[in-house]
């Protein structure tokens, strides 16, 4: 009987068949599907390569320099197997015609074979591939409850069922490639594969618990605390897909969300948990924090842009490479990752994104500063965690301070009936917690601004624009620090760590500050990149009038550690940007709220506030959403969408500033071999927009090389103070 080869493993010369290949691809999509999608996702594992069954294919697998197409050919297969009904096969020909390519846009039925589109594909023409009949054994499936499972929920609404077949189809794609790449991987390897991360969650509680034993209450403060984070854990005790977490900054969040996780985690016997914070820059300390309290009890996984595994010289060489395997299919017990990372591999069409979404489900996901997810893909974002709550079987954490009605909002713009618990019912605690007062000063010229911030021992002064942060830092005297991501990362943290030892210094020297000297006194001008995650202790902050989120957050950076009673959030106008402030509509309603409410961050300014910013803004909060760009299953733009959802402004793009030797290195290996690694040049990007960049291309102070990579090739266009310049510093007088 003929071979079909599926596989050759060049250093041993063994094969594998496409028969065993088809197999133990079908056999781990059961393994990994849920329970209700486990028959049908076998047959999608056994169908997906069954175009190598093609005469031409074999010749190919032999050395014969051809292309031949094969994914098309299992869509064929299950389009002509399981007809009835017809959402089944659809799901089955856009998750295998796409399992190398990435799941193709729907198309039109008129669209000709010459179209990438599913509808295109599926009219070429094929050698015969029908042996696959002989070889491979297809059950049968239950048509009937898969449509109930499919429409389940969808209220008759078309548009539901678009979303959820959305949903449904790149969660039934992970599953098929990571199986199809680790049974690939298992026969191709050249060495033994990794080991895989581990956790111990039971000892990790332990510590937790311990942690939380030895905090001393004999404050107000610290009474208040422990009573809150009491509230939460007995409230967790309830069944529940949402639970939401709402504590002010200084009540424990962190380790009380922790806690939650490892409890619900072994309660319900959940593979991981899956922590999603929304800045890279947060991500550092956060992992710092876990992995100096859990030690060897915790394997951690962080994945996000900026981190690579090849360059962390911390841990084990059989740590980093496990870590390696893991972040390519988050098959790990604890990850760290971001907002961006985790919405945009839900919302992908690409394996290498999308290969991990499968290992979201049967998991506990802890989404920090919540409030921070976009306004303009809030249904998306909305509906990706209730349905994986919902349809995978995890379970999500909302942790903010400041918590818009997601009950309402779910219910609104997700699923109706998610189970939703506030694990924080009594807020009249949170008075406890208030370590400044917010006051609008209202318009201020720039000299006035600097001339009041000079009054206290330090000030932070945040703006809304980058130029701005720039214009006050040049105009500003005395000992002063300047932060936007017109910096690279390099400098930003040098810059940090200067702030950090100098504030440290000033309360060392001065512990009532009283009499500080004029030239001890500090001022730090930020946009708002310093917002979250940023541990400052300031005296006094100054917030350019935006988001009462925004402001909340600035606040958090005053008076952090309430060793004083009360210190002071004075919130302004810049005259100069007064008609830019005008024009935003979050900074009017934080207006309004400011002249309303004589304390700001109350509850109920916070429930307003998010309140008139959501309910009133539905057009913007579903524009987004897939149901919006099609109208039935069968043109569903999978490829279109992904490419177009970005939660991160495309306008600012990133320049390559060389600020050491290892950068220096690095920008020459891109001139002369083109080569770009992305991940070690991270640290040395800062952000321009797309006509700053123009603008320094006109002047030869930036190149590609050919790549796309924009790099200054003119150092007197960057200031380690200021960031990267539109006019060479030679210029300034």
């Amino acid at each position: 009987m003929k071979k079909y080869v599926a596989h050759k493993n060049e250093s041993t010369g063994l094969i594998q068949t496409v028969k065993e290949h088809s197999e133990n691809t079908a056999s781990l999509c059961r393994e990994f599907a849920i329970p209700e999608l486990k028959d049908f996702l076998y047959v999608i594992g056994l169908l997906h390569d069954v175009g190598k069954f093609q005469e031409s294919f074999g010749k190919r697998i032999n050395g014969a320099n051809i292309k031949v197409e094969h994914s098309t050919c299992g869509a064929l297969a299950a389009k002509e197997k399981y007809a009835i009904p017809d959402p089944m096969a659809l799901m089955m020909e856009y998750c295998i015609a796409g399992h190398h390519s990435g799941i193709p846009d729907g198309g039109f039925p008129n669209d000709d074979s010459s179209q990438s589109t599913l509808c295109g594909r599926l009219k070429r023409d094929f050698e015969d591939f029908s042996e696959y009949k002989n070889e491979l054994a297809l059950p049968e499936l239950n048509g009937l409850e898969w449509m109930k499972y499919l429409f389940k929920d969808c209220d008759n609404s078309m548009g539901n069922v678009i979303d959820k077949f959305a949903f449904l189809t790149r969660y039934a794609f992970s599953c098929l490639v990571d199986a199809d790449s680790i049974d690939t991987a298992d026969f191709c390897k050249e060495r033994e594969l990794p080991r895989k991360l581990c956790a111990d969650f039971s000892a990790c509680l332990q510590i937790v618990d311990h942690k939380l034993n030895s905090f001393v209450c004999k404050t107000e403060l610290q009474k208040a605390r422990a009573a809150l984070q009491n509230q939460a854990f007995q409230n967790i005790k309830q069944e529940a897909e949402i639970y939401l977490l709402n504590m002010p900054t200084g009540s424990g969040k962190t380790l009380a969300s922790v806690k939650i996780a490892l409890e619900r985690a072994l309660a319900k016997g959940k593979k991981r948990i899956i922590y999603i914070i929304p800045y890279n820059s947060i991500i550092e300390q956060t992992a710092d924090v876990f992995e100096e309290m859990f030690g060897d009890n915790l394997e951690i996984l962080r994945h996000q842009s900026t981190f690579s595994y090849e360059d962390e010289e911390n841990g084990s060489e059989d740590y980093r490479e496990a870590a390696k395997t893991a972040a390519e299919n988050w098959d790990a017990p604890f990850i760290i990752t971001t907002a961006v990372q985790f919405f945009e591999s839900v919302y992908a069409n690409k394996r290498g994104k999308l290969r991990k979404m499968h290992n979201m489900s049967d998991s506990i996901l802890i989404f920090d500063e919540a409030h921070l997810m976009p306004q303009d893909y809030l249904q998306p974002c909305l509906q990706a965690v209730a349905y994986i709550t919902r349809y995978l079987h995890s379970e999500a954490i909302f942790l903010t301070a400041t918590m818009p009605d997601y009950e309402k909002l779910m219910n609104e713009y997700a699923l109706p009936d998610s189970k939703i618990v506030k694990l924080i019912k009594d807020t009249f605690m949170f008075t406890k917690f208030q370590k400044c007062r917010y006051s609008y000063i209202d318009e201020i010229s720039s000299s006035e601004l600097l001339s009041k911030c000079r009054e206290f021992p330090s000030s932070l002064i945040i703006v809304n624009r980058k130029a701005t942060a720039r214009e006050l830092y040049q105009e500003c005297g005395g000992k002063k620090y300047h932060l936007s991501t017109y910096m690279t990362s390099y400098d930003r943290k040098r810059i940090l760590k200067e702030i950090r030892q100098e504030l440290k210094r000033l309360e060392g020297d001065y512990p009532e500050y009283k009499d500080v000297p004029e030239d001890r006194r500090i001022t730090i001008i930020a946009t708002s990149l310093i917002e979250a995650g940023v541990d400052l202790d300031v005296y006094t902050v100054f917030r350019e009038r935006a988001g009462l989120d925004s402001i909340l957050q600035a606040g958090g950076r005053c008076n952090r550690e309430g060793k004083r009673k009360m210190a002071d959030v004075f919130v302004f106008d810049l005259a100069v940007e007064t008609r830019q402030a005008s024009l935003d509509e979050k900074a009017n309603l934080t207006k309004g709220l400011l002249k309303k409410y004589d304390d700001v961050s109350d509850v109920k300014c916070i429930e307003e506030y998010y309140s008139r910013l959501y309910f009133m803004k539905a057009d913007d909060i579903q524009k987004n959403t897939m149901h919006q760009v099609c109208s039935d299953l069968v043109s569903i733009p999978f490829k279109e969408y992904a490419e177009k959802f970005e939660l991160i402004d495309s306008r600012q793009v990133s320049l390559v500033v060389p600020r050491d030797v290892q950068s220096e290195k690095l920008v020459e290996v891109i001139k002369y071999t083109k080569a770009v690694n992305a991940r070690k040049l991270q640290n040395y990007t800062c952000s321009v927009r797309q006509k700053e960049l123009e603008d320094l291309i006109r002047q030869h102070a930036a190149d590609d090389y050919g790549t796309g990579i924009y790099c200054l090739t003119n150092k007197d266009y960057y200031d380690e103070y200021k960031g990267v310049l539109f006019e060479a510093s030679d210029y300034f007088l």
